[in-house]
């Protein structure tokens, strides 16, 4: 099943993630192959199978994996115990200390961000969307792993597969709240050929966050999900076609038992 790795995660003793592609999986037509949400219209069944396939090319059960309804806040779960699937908490982020639970972020053109510290044994695992990520999702998490001993300093962080700069034009909306938190944000800011609209580098700003939580090993992957039709999902893609629904990349990370 293709996946992707990140150098400095990869290094660290005890710790497994990932970020899946669409490919490797079981689901049809718009959905496939891969697609890992059951927000999706989906055969559950081979939502299910996917997710399955996934956690076990990470050597985990597939029951130890668990994933948010995700409702692009600043809400971060400390996590101790996996739970039932249909019954998901609301959230954005999640945190643990605990071997043996896989925490899985779903995207499709938002960035999803796994972490870890691997002295302390923490990871977490964020789905950042603009609104998320401007109102403070990754620093959330931040300090929520070092409520649980984690140190900044320590932590080594992956931006997975996301909505390239070229792909996110954004409206009139945008850039305002961003440089009104810091006129530095205008650089992740591109002009187009209309006055009103920019192009928007989330993947740029999102490691900004956290490089300004005091990590100081950030990766982010150069890839576009959206311009990469055979490897990812994306959600805009599947809006500029007209498609009534799409499918969803899994990214998880587990502590080894």
């Amino acid at each position: 099943m293709p996946r992707i790795t990140t150098g400095p995660l990869n290094a660290m003793e005890g710790i497994r993630h990932a970020f899946f592609t669409r490919a490797g999986g079981v689901s049809e037509r718009i959905y496939a192959s891969n697609n890992c949400g059951f927000g999706s219209k989906d055969n559950p069944a081979h939502i299910a199978e996917n997710r399955a396939r996934c956690a076990i090319r990470l050597d985990a059960r597939p029951d130890s994996l668990i994933t948010l309804h995700q409702i692009h806040s600043t809400r971060v779960i400390a996590v101790d115990h996996v739970w039932a699937r249909e019954f998901p908490p609301q959230a954005d982020a999640m945190v643990t200390a605990t071997p043996g639970i896989m925490l899985g972020i779903l995207s499709a053109d938002c960035a999803p961000v796994l972490i870890a510290d691997p002295v302390a044994r923490v990871i977490g695992a964020a789905h950042a969307g603009w609104k998320g990520a401007l109102t403070g999702v990754v620093e959330a998490m931040v300090a929520a792993m070092c409520r649980l001993g984690a140190v900044p300093a320590r932590m080594a962080a992956g931006i997975g597969p996301a909505i390239g700069k070229h792909s996110y034009e954004v409206g009139p909306e945008f850039p305002g709240p961003f440089l009104a938190q810091e006129a530095g944000n205008a650089a992740f800011f591109f002009p187009t050929s209309r006055p009103d609209r920019h192009l928007f580098d989330l993947k740029g700003y999102v490691a900004s966050r956290l490089t300004m939580s005091g990590v100081e090993q950030v990766t982010v992957m150069p890839n576009d999900t959206c311009a990469e039709e055979d490897r990812f999902f994306s959600y805009r893609r599947a809006c500029k076609r007209g498609e009534t629904d799409y499918g969803r990349l899994l990214s998880a990370i587990t502590l080894e038992t």
